[in-house]
């Protein structure tokens, strides 16, 4: 631990130890459910055409005595308004809403009510059974938030040029709803924040120099070094073992001295082990400074520095490599990448000043030599990084303390400014205004008070929906003049054209998709391949495929994205991203190199869509045998938004023999015997149809057409009637006929992601909302964010209250708090 850090630890631990306290304050309520919606008026007589279609559709075998599925909608009706908003009926009248807008009932093979009628019901019940007002939608509250991991790994980046490894250094973060980003389900504990102590005294020791001013250092990029030779492309960044090859950089030196030279690099090229080594050398002027033999051994940084005299002048630094032994059959051919290199001095000290990742710090150079410049210096820099620290200005109180911590809590003669600036940051790290997303807000504790959030907090929510981090500058500088509302959509579009909007795409795809289990995914590629020997799987099935595998579907989305696509080409495209590795798992041909890129399709290569994708394929599969339950429940409930429940705990296994060695059967005969039990059969007739559409792709994602030497059947029918012949079909059914579904379903998961809270019921009028900004705009996935960030819920919020009834449901999840799990 340096020595400004220690001395800060003590004084600080008390008060770190304090922070659940200081949380649980500033949440208020927060922990508690969510409080009930503006009760509105009382429910009304049912209309005549609502009356009629439920009479036709319905009554037969939900009224006169008859309640199936335990609903007498005649005895639910007749309570009304008892029933209504979070009345004692609230969850069944949550199941008939959800059942309808889906088209889950009537069962397909009944009689249907016209769009006209099934849409009149609807209305009703969000009208006079839930009482919501569309032009005064309840914009909820949000549980006082924390960072989670990757939303403090990027701020730290960004407050202070930083790189922190959040996901080594913090326990996993719990999940809600299927996302990282969920209030309720973000605590803090003693032990946490003994890690947020940690965390901060290694990021101000990367941030901040304790020694002061240095040498003057800078780095030169490696794609900098040329060959002299006009016809040889090859740069520093990658050079071929087997090629002899001299690359250089000329650089300007403006004093005499001695120069301190670091050449990071390492060897790529093979996961596997390689033969191929070479010599590589590093010389100024082709005078060589030093050599080393590299090979495969050397895929981690190695560094070749040396120390030498410069003049005043041109300088060449040169990179030299030399072949020595080739590869073997079968192996693959290393290349020499340097990462970057680095030149420091004079050494002499002849020339002082802070190094270049200390100036976001130190931005107006050295400190005064007198006591009250530096104070005054110390001000500004304490202040500038609190501002952003804390997402809204600091109050002169707190920044007296802070400055007073940097500049008079350590009473040495020869403290150094450095140091203190170091104690003054690890106090603003380990605040819970920087720990905390804390929204401001009139009459908190006022459940019928709905306010604007202000614009600060409002730059805060767009931030890290779109960024996973603090706001910058422009966004800070709109908030503080008041024009940020006014600029939102102009915004929105800039911040997507950053980027650090890759964050939005890899966080919520990642989460949406479940791309982010891809590279963790336990699967054993030896049985599925049936190959007996370990390397000889990995050559096929590797960690370049799994990263390829995450990146094509990513890569999709930001595509869309970007280029302001339709939503349903998630589902439709006719192109997909491929490198070479993963075209050649794939078995698709033409495509060569590492980098990733936009490949055309056709029908004959079995792909297009993300449930063609190897990264849903896998992580929807078991580790050594296709799911079609998972498989179709995947699709219910991250494309179509209609999750099955929960299987009940006496629901019989699936028949011995199932999964690995010995299977006779296929898994479509498995499920035809599961799916004869009354236990399974109602649940399974929605999953199972979807799930064995993509039996047409292995454990791993690959194609096949046989199953245990019989001929797939991956014909379908989804409850709702639609038909399907395989998975491509079923894209298209989604994309098409079931749009809606696609479209709703994708704006509760984005608004969900968005706001930090699971989306209720009383968001109906919201995600109606959502869906016909996007059914006006061919469903463009910019059209959605934007739809997302001018909605009521995402600016605005309604207070806490004191008596909290408890939660009955939510509109994708008929009841319960929020599922929870470690990510």
């Amino acid at each position: 631990m340096h020595p400004w850090a220690r001395s800060l630890s003590t004084c600080l631990r008390s008060t770190i130890l304090l922070l659940p306290v200081i949380a649980g304050a500033l949440a208020g309520d927060a922990a508690a459910e969510e409080k009930s919606a503006r009760p509105g008026g009382q429910a009304t007589a049912l209309p005549p055409p609502v009356q009629q279609a439920l009479k036709q559709y319905c009554y037969e075998c939900h009224a006169s005595g008859g309640q199936e599925g335990g609903l007498a909608l005649d005895a639910l009706i007749a309570k009304l308004p008892a029933t209504g908003g979070r009345g004692e009926g609230h969850v069944q009248w949550l199941a008939v809403w959800n059942n309808l807008r889906a088209q889950m009932m009537p069962p397909s093979d009944e009689p249907q009510p016209s769009e006209q009628q099934r849409q009149a019901i609807v209305k009703w019940i969000e009208r006079d059974v839930f009482r919501l007002d569309a032009a005064h939608p309840d914009p909820g509250r949000v549980t006082l938030r924390r960072l989670n991991r990757v939303e403090y790994a990027s701020t730290v980046h960004d407050l202070l040029g930083v790189e922190f490894d959040a996901a080594e250094s913090f326990p996993p973060d719990d999940t809600g709803y299927g996302f990282d980003t969920i209030g309720d389900v973000l605590n803090i504990s003693p032990l946490l924040m003994e890690k947020y102590l940690e965390a901060a005294q290694s990021i101000v020791a990367h941030a901040v120099p304790p020694e002061g001013p240095k040498p003057p250092r800078r780095k030169l990029s490696p794609d900098g070094f040329k060959s002299p030779s006009k016809k040889d492309k090859t740069t520093a960044s990658r050079i071929p073992f087997a090629d002899a090859a001299k690359v250089r950089q000329s650089v300007k030196i403006g004093q005499a001295g001695r120069y301190r030279l670091r050449f990071e690099m390492r060897a790529v090229g093979s996961d596997e082990a390689s033969s191929n080594t070479a010599r590589v050398g590093i010389a100024v002027d082709d005078q060589q400074l030093k050599s080393q033999q590299v090979g495969w051994d050397a895929n981690n940084t190695i560094v070749l520095s040396a120390d030498t005299k410069l003049t005043t002048g041109e300088h060449a630094l040169v990179v030299e490599l030399t072949p020595l032994d080739p590869p073997m059959e079968d192996e693959h051919r290393l290349y020499l990448n340097v990462r970057f290199v680095q030149i420091e001095g004079p050494l002499d000290g002849a020339v002082l000043e802070y190094p270049p990742e200390f100036r976001r710090v130190f931005f107006d150079g050295a400190p005064p030599a007198d006591v009250a410049g530096r104070r005054t210096y110390a001000r500004k820099i304490l202040r500038h990084f609190a501002d952003r620290a804390f997402r809204r200005p600091v109050d002169e109180a707190a920044l007296d303390r802070l400055v007073a911590l940097a500049i008079d809590a350590d009473p040495r003669p020869k403290a150094s400014f450095e140091q203190g600036i170091a104690r003054g940051l690890m106090a603003i790290l380990v605040s819970p205004r920087f720990l905390f997303r804390a929204e401001v807000q009139a009459e908190p504790n006022s459940p019928g008070r709905i306010v604007p959030l202000d614009e600060f907090a409002l730059a805060a929510r767009l931030s890290y929906f779109l960024w996973s981090s603090l706001p910058d500058d422009e966004l800070f500088k709109l908030a503080g003049e008041h024009r940020l509302r006014e600029n939102l959509h102009a915004q929105v579009e800039r911040m997507l054209g950053d980027k650090r909007s890759q964050r939005f795409v890899e966080n919520f795809v990642g989460q949406w998709l479940q791309t982010r289990d891809v590279d963790g995914f336990n699967v054993d590629a030896r049985k599925i391949l049936n190959i007996k020997s370990s390397d000889d799987a990995n050559k096929i099935f590797n960690r370049n495929v799994r990263r390829a595998f995450t990146q094509e579907t990513e890569l999709l989305f930001a595509h869309l994205l970007r280029e302001n696509r339709s939503a349903r080409e998630l589902l439709t495209a006719d192109y997909t991203f491929l490198n070479e590795p993963l075209a050649r798992f794939y078995g698709i041909d033409g495509v060569k190199g590492f980098q990733m890129r936009k490949v055309p399709l056709s029908k004959d290569d079995h792909r297009g869509g993300i449930l063609t994708h190897g990264s849903i394929l896998l992580v929807t599969s078991n580790p050594t045998l296709t799911s079609p339950v998972k498989r179709g429940l995947f699709v219910l409930d991250n494309l179509l938004g209609t999750p099955s429940a929960p299987p009940p705990p006496d629901v019989p296994p699936l028949p011995e023999g199932s999964p690995g060695k010995g299977r006779k059967h296929t898994l479509r005969e498995l499920m035809e015997v599961h799916r004869e039990k009354p236990l399974c059969a109602s649940c399974h007739a929605r999953m199972d149809p979807i799930g064995l559409s993509l039996e047409e792709y292995n454990v791993l994602g690959q194609w096949r057409d046989k199953d245990l030497g019989k001929p797939l059947d991956s014909a379908g029918q989804l409850i709702t009637g639609e038909k399907f012949a395989d998975t491509r079909e079923l894209e298209r059914v989604i994309a098409n006929q079931r749009h809606t579904d696609f479209y709703r379903c994708l704006a509760e998961k984005m608004l969900t992601y968005a706001l930090g809270r699971g989306v209720e019921y009383y968001d109906a009028t919201t995600v109606d909302a959502l869906v016909s900004a996007m059914e006006g705009d061919q469903g463009r996935l910019r059209t959605l964010v934007q739809a997302i960030v001018a909605s009521a819920p995402f600016q605005q919020r309604r207070g806490d209250g004191e008596h909290v009834p408890k939660r009955a449901g939510s509109a994708s999840a008929s009841a319960g708090k929020p599922n929870v799990r470690s990510n």
